[in-house]
């Protein structure tokens, strides 16, 4: 199942359970994780893309390391709200990982990395130190978006 609602999501997963995000790049993957009652969000490892065989492989290994339910992956929607070329790569990204039979949510990932970026520079971090860091903890600014709204919906 994939989804980008949250209602439908949540019913996939009536006893809850722990989640992983995916904030899907061009060169990299960044993951986070959060707990098995969806109170807290936090970064995970940042997966270099290969080859898709390769990325998938990695995945199903973190996703059996957490014992994840169900992923949650940011779509890269335009300011507009509606699809771009990378929005359509991040469906197809889902609909490739859809045989892993865990549900999927694709959340609304606009102004994520923006978010990050502020953070990680009003905490002084360095450039090389931020690009490292700020697609994992995009994935974890997006599922933390996404389980604020499954507890509180």
């Amino acid at each position: 199942m994939i989804t980008t609602d949250s209602a439908a999501f949540r019913a996939a997963l009536p006893n809850g359970g722990r989640l992983l995000g995916l904030d899907v790049g061009t060169k990299t993957i960044g993951t986070a994780a959060c707990d098995a009652g969806w109170s807290f969000a936090s970064p995970a490892v940042l997966i270099r893309r290969t080859k898709f065989t390769k990325d998938k492989a990695a995945l199903v290994a973190l996703i059996a390391e957490r014992q994840t339910v169900g992923l949650v992956i940011g779509l890269p929607l335009n300011l507009d709200g509606s699809d771009s070329p990378r929005t359509q790569s991040t469906r197809a990204f889902a609909r490739n990982l859809d045989d892993l039979g865990q549900p999927i949510l694709l959340w609304d990932e606009r102004w994520s990395t923006v978010a990050v970026e502020r953070v990680l520079i009003e905490q002084d971090i360095s450039r090389a130190k931020r690009a490292e860091a700020v697609d994992k903890m995009a994935a974890a600014h997006i599922l933390q978006a996404a389980i604020d709204a499954l507890v509180n919906s």
